[in-house]
Formats: structure tokens, C-alpha cells, sequence
């Protein structure tokens, strides 16, 4: 049912580093052709790491698991790709349609063919109550349950982080934090929750997150933006608080949200979000790609 590339086959069955990229951000996420770069810049990156890039798509009801320039750039520029998380993949392969995994779609078909390293931009979580109390996103348990490696910023600032970090420690996810002793949000650097542990070498994430997946547990390994990079706190959020305001004028909920909300925080910033956004995901493509080579060497030894 999986396609694979035969270059990201070879390296799966050679014990060679691998690292998933996912697509939503390709069809979603960003405008083109700041979309079809970050792509490229992101299997560039972990490519420069010594490990493979395996961008993970359904093209015409096939998972996919490393994409070509062709099927990059069809995910970049055709309207209307469907966004699919788990929950969805049934109905995108029966029906034969072009779609963009999200972080748990992506873990699942990564997962199934042997891939331990992940690479995104921001995980979701849990919104903010009252009115979105219930809606929380399906990263977390697919994180839990994938037996993988997952690199990100932390999650996106506009979610109920305290919630969101609780529901993964109920899942029973260890949040690390590389360089970091807070939970990154995203745009900015954070500093108000602290992770479960900070990590300061490479070879320690991988020895950690082996040691978790002999208990059949995924790992969250979050990078914070440098300092130059990321946004001030009081200037997002302020931008924030506009963008909701217009979310709910425009009656605007659901998968629909959070592309919204990025939409307007791009235009608010002056851009500034879509540059950050751009930097995060190359830079933890980059993490991810020497993460997998140090856990390639180990399970070697």
C-alpha cells in the first residue's frame, strides 16, 4: 500500500540515517513559492546533516514516502489538496486523491516502514477553552504512540500550552529540550514552562530517545529559534489577539483555524511570522538530519 522511494528504501534496509519531513506545510502552511523552497531548503538541510530526506505525501491514493521534484511541486501549486491527518487516510487512498499529511498522518505511514526521525515546524496541541476545549489535535497521541522521533519548535503560540504539555505527559511523552530548559512556542523562545529535561548533545538525544522506544514510546525533541530569529512576545501577541478577533468575525473554526490565523499573523507582523516559520523548519530538518545520523551509529555499534 506504501510506496517508497528507492533511495529512501536502500537507506531504510541499509540502516542508513532517514529522517520524515511532512507536506502539510508544502500545501497549507505557506504561500508559493515561499512553500516550494521551504521544501527544498528542508531536504537540503538534512541532506547536509548526512542523513536522507523522506517528505511524506498521498499522491493519487498512494502514501508516498520520499517525493520528487515533480510531486513537490504538484503539492505546491495545485488547489485544493486535502489535508489529512490519521483519521483521514482511508478516505484520501480509497479515493484516490491528491493529499498533505499532517504531523500525525506523516508519523503513521513513517512509521510504518521504519523511519525513527520526524522533522516539522510546530506540533499542535490543545486549544484554548471554553469554546475550543474539545479540540485538540491529534499530533499528541500519534507522537505517543509512533515509537518515533519528533524534532519541532515546540507548538504554535496561539494553543493552551499548558494544556497542550499535560496532555503529553499524560500520553506519556518525554518533552526535551535541545540547549533549552522551556518549551520553545514557536514564533518565539518562550521561557514560561519548563520541558522535562534539557539536552545539550546530540549523541545524548539519541541515546534517550532509543532508550524510550524500547518502551514503545515516541520522543519530542524541541529547538527553540535563535535569539535574532524569533519574534518579540508582547509584539506576537498583540498581533495575536487581532488575528482571533478577525477569526471570530469571520465565523472562522476548526481545520479552518489555524491557516487562518497564520494568514493574518503574516500580514500583522509584516511578514515577520512567514520568515520565522521558514527558519524553524529548515533548522529543525537540520537537528533531525544529525539526530538520525547519531542514532543510525548507535544501533550499529
Amino acid at each position: 500500500m506504501i510506496h517508497v522511494s528507492p533511495e529512501v528504501r536502500q537507506a531504510i534496509d541499509s540502516g542508513k540515517p532517514v529522517v520524515a519531513l511532512e507536506s502539510t506545510l508544502i500545501a497549507h502552511g505557506l504561500p508559493y513559492p515561499v512553500n516550494l523552497d521551504v521544501a527544498r531548503d528542508s531536504e537540503a538541510a538534512v541532506r547536509s546533516s548526512g542523513a536522507i530526506p523522506a517528505t511524506v505525501a498521498i499522491i493519487n491514493g498512494v502514501p508516498t514516502v520520499g517525493l520528487s521534484t515533480k510531486q513537490l511541486e504538484e503539492l505546491a501549486t495545485t488547489p485544493g489538496v486535502l489535508k489529512v491527518s490519521r483519521r483521514d487516510l482511508g478516505v484520501a487512498i480509497a479515493g484516490k486523491h491528491l493529499a498533505a499529511t499532517t504531523v500525525s498522518g506523516t508519523l503513521a505511514i513513517a512509521a510504518q516502514v521504519g523511519i525513527r526521525v520526524f522533522a516539522t515546524g510546530g506540533i499542535g496541541g490543545a486549544h484554548r477553552p471554553p469554546a475550543n476545549e474539545w479540540d485538540i489535535s491529534a499530533d499528541i497521541a500519534e507522537i505517543a504512540r509512533s515509537r518515533m522521533l519528533t524534532v519541532c519548535a515546540g507548538a504554535k503560540n496561539l494553543l493552551d500550552l499548558p494544556r497542550t504539555l499535560e496532555l503529553l505527559e499524560s500520553a506519556g511523552v518525554p518533552v526535551l529540550g535541545f540547549r533549552t530548559d522551556t518549551f520553545p512556542e514557536f514564533y518565539t523562545r518562550g521561557g514560561a514552562l519548563p520541558v522535562s529535561a534539557r539536552i545539550d548533545t546530540i549523541e545524548d538525544v539519541a541515546s534517550i530517545f532509543l532508550a524510550q522506544w524500547a518502551f514503545n514510546t515516541g520522543t519530542l525533541l524541541c529547538q527553540p529559534l535563535p535569539h535574532d530569529d524569533a519574534i518579540d512576545e508582547v509584539v506576537f501577541k498583540m498581533a495575536l489577539r487581532i488575528a482571533e478577533s478577525r477569526a471570530t468575525d469571520d465565523c472562522v473554526t476548526g481545520a479552518k483555524l489555524t491557516p487562518y490565523l497564520l494568514a493574518r499573523l503574516a500580514e500583522l507582523t509584516s511578514g515577520r511570522t512567514l520568515v520565522a516559520n521558514r527558519k524553524l523548519i529548515v533548522n529543525n530538518a537540520r537537528l533531525a538530519g544529525a539526530v538520525a545520523v547519531a542514532v543510525a551509529m548507535a544501533m550499529s555499534a
